[in-house]
């Protein structure tokens, strides 16, 4: 089994879709291992973050990510990473297939509803950030 982690973003729980992306992911055979509602500081959504540090959207991205409550949740099943972002979509929301979940909740490039793990090993580094090792 793969670990990786889903973030439904905070223009997502805004609009009440907490729930919708939830039952997308269920359906699609991932087990939810932990998950809470949370809301990141300027020092989480930096140090989430740090890849991004050099690159220009880095400040906008950390300060969306810290504009409302958060929902991060750790997954589990076969292919997790790459099912995930399959069943997630292009992160530009615009360009998304129909019926990802990027498609049907996000707006925009930055407003995409959903961040999910790019690699088994960031699944785990990821996972490890909001949960860490004792809720497993």
């Amino acid at each position: 089994m793969e670990r990786t982690l889903l973030i439904i973003k905070p223009d997502a729980v805004e609009a009440g879709n907490i729930g919708n992306i939830l039952k997308i992911v269920i359906d699609n055979g991932f087990t939810v291992k932990t998950m809470r509602m949370t809301h990141l500081t300027r020092d989480q959504a930096g140090r989430f973050y740090a890849v991004h540090k050099e690159r220009p959207f880095f400040d906008d991205l950390c300060t969306f990510m810290m504009s409302g409550k958060i929902v991060p949740v750790a997954l589990e099943r076969e292919n997790a990473v790459v099912k995930l972002r399959d069943i997630l979509g292009e992160t530009d929301s615009t360009k998304a297939a129909p019926g990802t979940i990027r498609a049907l909740y996000g707006t925009s490039l930055e407003r995409n509803a959903s961040h999910g793990s790019d690699s088994i090993e960031n699944g785990k580094i990821e996972t490890a950030f909001f949960f860490g090792e004792l809720e497993f």
